[in-house]
């Protein structure tokens, strides 16, 4: 099951590019493990991962276009709808799981910054009220470490919010705009 996968970079003035798959038969292009009907069927990982790599090079107001090159033609009448359509599936699918997932992560990090926040405000209580008075070694160890754990509370809301979320936004926007491009199915040989 050996595909033959490249890309062909293609200028015109919409600002277009093409992703080619070069495959033997129309099976490379999707899941063999799959049980779904074939326009909801996923696509093969590897073609999937050469797709959206190669997309994720494109300028982001770029339109792709994937044209698939298949050396055995089907034996369906006209393939061409119904492989665009399960390749639109495919990444609709795909947009709509990271959304779901950029909304868990959102949700989860509202619940760690709460917890982060609680946490925050009853070390810095503890160490400011119980340990005011307080001198000694003991003391001012604990009072740093109360107020460092205070801290460190917060360290996963942070992260949420300032580094976790942005690439699941980007892929989303990548599966939306592929979900979208057009699709080409030429039968190798011919133009």
């Amino acid at each position: 099951m050996r595909s033959s996968l490249a890309v062909e970079l293609v200028a015109d003035p919409a600002h277009s590019r093409s992703i080619s798959l070069k495959l033997r038969d129309l099976n490379q292009l999707f899941n063999s493990m799959d049980p779904s009907p074939f326009i909801e069927k996923d696509l093969d990982d590897r073609a999937e991962e050469f797709i959206v790599s190669w997309a994720q090079e494109f300028p982001p107001d770029a339109h792709v276009m994937l044209r698939v090159h298949l050396e055995q033609w089907p034996t369906q009448d006209n393939p061409k709808e119904l492989i665009r359509q399960a390749v639109h599936n495919h990444f609709a699918h795909r947009a709509e799981l990271t959304h779901l997932e950029f909304s868990a992560l959102m949700k989860q990090g509202w619940t760690s910054l709460l917890i982060g926040l609680s946490c925050l405000a009853t070390c810095l209580i503890i160490s400011k009220v119980l340990l005011q008075g307080e001198a000694g070694t003991w003391a001012s160890v604990l009072q740093e470490s109360l107020t460092i754990a205070g801290w460190v509370a917060m360290w996963r809301p942070m992260q949420i919010y300032l580094y976790d979320w942005w690439p699941l936004r980007r892929r989303g926007r990548i599966y939306e705009k592929l979900s979208h491009m057009s699709v080409e199915v030429i039968q190798q040989g011919k133009s």
